[in-house]
């Protein structure tokens, strides 16, 4: 038995990169997207490849094995193990090399696929085995997956795209693995005895291998020792290692082919009433040559649905109420042909019985030709595994099987063979598909905390694997073996190509080094102590602060809606989406939705130990959460990662009670009124830097960042306007003054009541019914962890809106994060307030562009200059997709030019951007592409910017004043008069 604290103690001092023991780093690396959870013996993220040496020398002689990982999003458990993982992701990411002469890169294993692609462009070259989870996946993790992609009809899987590998052999030695000649007699390289013997197995083996290897498009499953079969004078021997999952060598550098980018495509939307239809016509329309045929089933099209980022895409490319659609996509560089081979896809739809012009309708083709449309079509495609994971119930669909290659013409038989199956062990299933080559994507709706399901599942996966070598096929065509599919390849392959198997992993590896029983010699699929929900996993009751409507499990909820990240790693992207900021700064697990999301689900599963979700170790984990709700929007599984940050904040405060600063953000609202009353004194300390250094000290706010200042004249309500506020019975639209906006920049709430009130409108205001402080939301009650007090202010408020807002009055504001919480926190928080009510709190740009486009006003707006105007969207405006209003209003400004800039959170984040020990990461944040945006502009734009914190973090780090948008219309407005 290795010596663990050992182990780890070596490794602290020989290894440059972060070595991660603690229980919370292993939970986070004991899972991937799986069903799988192995806790590892720790977790090294190395910076160089020296780091790699120093943990295999290490851990050769302690006798631990070590698991390389990428994105960590394997489907099988390749990626989990009692080992010492091996993070690359974070460091080990360049791209070292690209001939665009001969098209080809050369990588380091942690580099994201669309990090490569970006960096290609410029060249007119790609990676084409373009994964769906090309955002996160790593080319180390694709390469020892074989992965494939949507378009492996034309460009073939990552053996076909791999030409050399540079690994570490298990015994520390380097070798090239490459293109070799099988004559290596007499050769000086220190690689021959090993290429001899792998090259004689081949040979030895070939009418094995012919025979137990199916003929069909892709076969992941086992190692690809078709590669040593003789077939010239040389082999490429890189294609051994590919496939092989982590368990033969380390790889250093992997030069990949390249291919020139595509042109033009178009694409054709085939509607067809029952999925049995979809795959029968396959097999036709692979003919006409297309780049990929991608089935969805209405399974995934409903729940794509009912996932707000996904819906209006739906609602375009969607006619009536198929069963299926087979996305059929032609990308030839000629768009003439392109446009030859849709209507011949026409032609065949039409000849199998499928057109619009039938009386009963049973289904057509809805042409896509804008690339923009068919980018969104593809992308719901391959957020397919994330989207059917989308169910709230407890039983999911669930990766076992879902990977099996059969030909073509039997992929119907196939799948009408599996609906067999699950209906005689008491359940169905969800289908997509590569129906281009034979891959069909299913997943049984199973339940793996019962038993029974359990048993379902090993029994369904027996049958599922019979019937794809009885049709000619092979059990795994993508995503590989691991634990899921590992013990199946002797069944499949037969016994002596499981020993042939066997014979490479021990002449490679013959410690058993790297990463052992994933791929031979591996557990059963079905072992309950290896699966992420274990016969002993329970979550005890657990008071929350939100109810957590259509997840079951404890907490009102609350465990059904932790247990929804299935580790898909979506949050992983790095590209100028919102999700998720902190990971985009740092690249560490810890601080990723996903990340955040294991070690809630493993603290209150009591596997962290006790008190866990109230500890140091959990507090560091959410440290980096600026709440941007980025997730629950972006997730395709809806982790809501904001709301969870208060559930714990909560516990965190019921029993270690509240800071000093603390206590200052949260009760803004009740001394706001107070600290207005004498401005000068309260902003003194921005003025005085031993008052800063004071209160970074006391508080732990930074000294280096200018704090808002109070205003002199706050709002009041009906003074920026030429008549008076009206009695709330007789408003057509209310005012509601925020905490923020109130007392700290009060131009902003005059320019929208002067707006509201040239178009027309009679502007309201709410005041409170007793007392003098004004009607807040409670957002920062929230945000420190009072919920108690949040949930006071609503009601507080809402006692004065609620009637109003159920005559159908609407009631504005100005700042999102407070304005959206009555949508997002308010029903879930309070007994008594429906969303419908909660719709009618709306934005000042939503109320006023919708009023505007209905007619129901009218604003005369004139030209103001500069005529550019930089938008950048408020966190919580992009999660509850807001940005639109505020872009079309601000079009509406005659011959203003609006350039939405494509960014992330600001990181600022309410009291983020002012904590001493965040300092770093909220600069990095607004680096990211906020800011040189902002400089670039010059003073030739106008910066807008709906949130408070926003506009400080532009003016604070960027120099520059940004706008509210009732501000550029109310110059706009006094330019038309």
């Amino acid at each position: 038995m290795a010596d663990v604290g050992r182990v780890e103690r070596r490794l602290a001092g020989e290894v440059e990169g972060e070595v991660l023991f603690g229980a919370f780093d292993r939970g986070r690396y004991a899972t991937d997207a799986s069903n799988y959870q192995v806790m590892p013996k720790g977790v090294v993220v190395p910076r160089t490849v020296a780091d790699v040496e120093a943990v295999m020398g290490v851990c050769r002689e302690e006798g631990v094995a070590v698991t390389p990982r990428g994105g960590g999003t394997s489907q099988c458990g390749q990626t989990v193990n009692d080992t010492v993982v091996l993070d690359l992701s974070r460091h080990m990411n360049r791209v070292l090399e690209v001939d665009a002469d001969n098209r080809t890169a050369v990588v380091e294993p942690g580099l994201v696929l669309d990090e490569l692609n970006r960096e290609l462009k410029d060249h007119g070259l790609w990676y084409p085995v373009d994964v769906s989870t090309a955002s996160r996946a790593t080319l180390g993790g694709m390469t020892a997956n074989n992965s494939c992609g949507a378009r492996s009809i034309r460009y073939g899987m990552s053996r076909d795209n791999v030409s050399a590998i540079d690994a570490i052999l298990a015994d520390g030695s380097r070798a090239r693995f490459e293109e070799v000649p099988r004559d290596l007699d007499g050769q000086n390289d220190p690689r021959a005895a090993l290429f001899r013997d792998l090259l004689a197995l081949g040979e030895r083996e070939a009418d094995e291998i012919a025979r137990a290897f199916p003929d069909v498009p892709r076969r992941v499953g086992g190692y690809n020792i078709d590669a040593l079969v003789p077939k010239g004078p040389t082999n490429n021997l890189a294609t051994l290692l590919v496939g092989s999952e982590g368990t033969l060598a380390f790889f250093e550098r992997i030069t990949l082919k390249l291919s020139p980018v595509q042109g033009p495509k178009v694409m054709g939307l085939c509607h067809f009433p029952g999925v049995r239809d979809a795959l029968d016509a396959t097999q036709h329309i692979v003919p006409l040559g297309p780049t990929a045929v991608e089935l969805m089933d209405s399974n995934m099209l409903g729940l794509a649905r009912a996932i707000p980022i996904f819906q209006p895409v739906i609602d375009e490319f969607v006619r009536g109420d198929p069963k299926a659609i087979l996305m059929v996509e032609f990308a030839e560089d000629d768009m003439a042909e392109n446009r030859r081979r849709l209507k011949g896809l026409n032609d065949i739809m039409a000849d199998l019985g499928f057109h619009w012009d039938r009386v009963d309708g049973p289904g057509g083709v809805v042409e896509a030709a804008e690339a923009e449309l068919q980018a969104r079509i593809v992308e719901v495609r391959r957020q397919g595994l994330n989207i059917m994971m989308s169910m709230k119930d407890e039983r999911k669909p669930i990766a076992f099987i879902e990977d099996a290659c059969v030909p073509l013409d039997r992929l119907a038989d196939y799948a009408a063979g599996l609906e067999e199956s699950f209906a005689r062990h008491g359940t169905s299933g969800t289908f997509y598909a590569h129906a281009s080559v034979g891959t069909l994507h299913v997943r049984p709706i199973l339940n793996l905390k019962l038993d029974a399901d359990v048993r379902a599942m090993r029994a369904i996966a027996e049958d599922a694997f019979e019937l794809a070598v009885r049709f000619g096929g092979t059990h795994s065509g993508e995503h590989g073996d691991g634990i899921a599919r590992g013990e199946f390849n002797e069944v499949v392959f037969g016994a002596r190509m499981a020993r042939n198997f066997e014979e490479v992993k021990d002449r490679m590896d013959p410690g058993g080094l790297f990463n052992p029983h994933r791929l031979v010699r591996p557990p059963r699929m079905d072992d309950r102590r290896l699966l992420r929900y274990g016969e002993n996993y329970r979550v005890p009751e657990i008071e929350t602060v939100f109810r957590w409507p259509g997840h079951g499990g404890a907490g009102r909820g609350f465990q059904g809606a932790v247990e929804m990240c299935n580790n898909n790693g979506a949050c992983r992207k790095l590209g100028a989406e919102v999700m998720c900021p902190s990971y985009r700064v740092t690249r560490a697990e810890r601080d990723l939705t996903r990340g955040r999301a294991n070690s809630l689900r493993l603290a209150i599963s009591g596997q962290l130990g006790p008190d866990a979700l109230t500890s140091d170790a959990m507090a560091e984990t959410l440290k980096l959460c600026v709440s941007c709700k980025a997730c629950r929007r972006e997730c395709p599984t809806g982790v809501d990662m904001a709301k969870m940050k208060i559930e714990v904040l909560a516990k965190r405060r019921e029993r270690h009670g509240l800071s000093l600063r603390d206590r200052l953000v949260g009760h803004l609202p009740y001394y706001a009124p107070f600290a207005a009353r004498a401005p000068g004194l309260v902003n003194l300390r921005n003025r005085s830097p031993w008052l800063a250094r004071l209160l970074e000290r006391t508080a732990g706010i930074s000294a280096t960042r200018p704090l808002p200042e109070f205003a002199r004249d706050p709002f009041r309500g009906g003074e920026g306007t030429d008549h008076r506020a009206v009695p709330l019975d007789e408003a057509d639209v209310i005012l509601w003054a925020d905490t923020f906006n109130r007392w700290y920049e009060p131009e902003n709430l005059r320019a929208a009541e002067r707006v509201l009130t040239r178009a027309g409108l009679r502007v309201g205001h709410a005041e409170p019914n007793s007392g003098r402080r004004p009607l807040c939301c409670g957002r920062t009650y929230l945000s420190a962890g009072m919920p108690e007090k949040a949930k006071a202010e609503l009601e507080r408020t809402l006692a004065v809106l609620r009637p109003a807002l159920e005559r159908g009055v609407p009631v504005v504001g100005l700042e999102p994060s407070c304005v959206l919480t009555f949508r997002d926190e308010a029903p879930v928080l309070l007994d008594d307030w429906p969303e419908a009510l909660g719709a009618r709190v709306m934005l000042f740009e939503e109320h006023l562009e919708a009023t505007l486009a209905r007619g129901d006003a009218e604003l005369a707006l004139g030209k103001i200059e500069p005529g550019r105007a930089l938008l950048h969207g408020h966190c919580h405006q992009k999660s509850f997709n807001q940005m639109g209003p505020v872009e079309r209003l601000l079009g509406r400004i005659p011959g203003l030019k609006v350039e939405p800039i494509p960014s992330s959170c600001c990181g600022m984040a309410g009291s983020f951007g002012y904590q001493a020990e965040t300092q770093e990461e909220s600069r990095a944040m607004a680096e990211l592409s906020l800011l040189p945006r902002v400089r670039d502009a010059g003073a030739g734009a106008i910066v807008v910017a709906d949130g408070t914190s926003c506009r400080h973090q532009i003016a604070d780090l960027g120099g520059r004043e940004a706008l509210h948008v009732a501000r550029v219309l109310d110059r706009a407005v006094e330019a038309a008069r």
